[in-house]
């Protein structure tokens, strides 16, 4: 009999996967590497310190909840020694896509011999919508599950080899990766493009979805921050962030808004949108990482797509 380990890509996910009634423990990964400081050793002291540090600063997570959500369930992860078969349940946005790289990379250390395989759920049916997995029905996820792609170690190398490029401090390196690489993994490509793009634009000194608040705050012209919350997270493409980061995202641009009940730009905030003015001096923060990168150290060309080291 083969023994078998899920790995799932957050709580309410893993709420559903018990549902199913599969065989086989179920482990969560609790993170977002997508944002903040990241170091290629995943699960050594010097990651956790360094993550840890990342969202006690900007989240504000406690010690407490730390230890008891994120390195409880790590550490059962690193217990689960005898599983021959690891499944892991991921999705297609940069936050899913980034965790997976990583849980890779630590597969590729520590579990060398088990047999690994992939669900990644993304387009399911003949729309353009992209789906998260707890948007999929029981059957539809049974059926993801008995068509999972087993990962040829290839493909295991190749997960970590990316990994190390998004932990690197230069991400032109990763730009070249996608620019020259047909990815095994299908939405991988698409979620580092979306990555590439939050380093600030030369046109203004904000990113892609910094300009996305400012653009949806004078043509949409929300009430509240609460309904331009809304709109970020339904029309946020191959992100897939949470209330938390966007919330985060629009505090930061703050100066450029003369009011948030209803949500209007000032002044300042519609000669930046309209590339009048150029924010980077006044948003740029030494200590902010992309990766292994600092995020101020880049500037995006969005006429090129290319990104210029500075």
């Amino acid at each position: 009999m083969k023994s078998l380990l899920h790995i799932t890509n957050g709580d309410s996910f893993t709420s559903k996967l018990q549902t199913l009634k599969l065989k086989g423990d179920i482990i969560t990964w609790r993170e977002m590497l997508c944002e903040g400081k990241t170091l290629c050793a995943v699960g050594s002291e010097s990651f956790w310190k360094t993550r840890f540090e990342f969202l006690n600063k900007n989240y504000k997570v406690s010690k407490s909840w730390f230890v008891e959500k994120t390195l409880k369930e790590y550490r059962s992860l690193c217990n689960h020694k005898q599983q021959d078969q690891i499944v892991l349940w991921f999705e297609y946005d940069l936050f899913c896509q980034i965790n997976m790289l990583a849980v890779l990379s630590w597969l590729k250390t520590h579990r060398r011999h088990a047999e690994i395989s992939l669900i990644c759920s993304g387009k399911e049916d003949e729309t353009d919508k992209l789906y998260g997995l707890s948007e999929l029905s029981d059957e539809k996820l049974l059926e993801l599950y008995d068509n999972r792609t087993v990962l040829s170690q290839d493909d295991i190398e190749f997960a970590d080899y990316v990994w190390q490029l998004y932990c690197s401090d230069n991400p032109i390196r990763l730009e070249n990766l996608i620019a020259h690489n047909n990815f095994q993994f299908e939405y991988l490509s698409d979620a580092l493009k979306a990555h590439l793009r939050r380093f600030p634009t030369i046109k203004n000194g904000l990113n892609e979805l910094e300009n996305q608040v400012l653009a949806a705050s004078l043509e949409h012209k929300p009430k509240s921050k609460r309904e331009l919350l809304g709109h970020m997270l339904s029309n946020q493409g191959f992100y897939g962030f949470g209330d938390t980061q966007h919330s985060r995202i629009i505090s930061s641009l703050k100066p450029l808004f003369s009011s948030f009940n209803p949500v209007r730009l000032s002044k300042m905030g519609k000669d930046v949108l309209n590339s009048r003015a150029n924010y980077y001096s006044q948003i740029r923060d030494n200590q902010l990482y992309l990766g292994g990168s600092l995020k101020y150290n880049f500037l995006y060309n969005s006429g090129t797509d290319r990104i210029l080291k500075l």
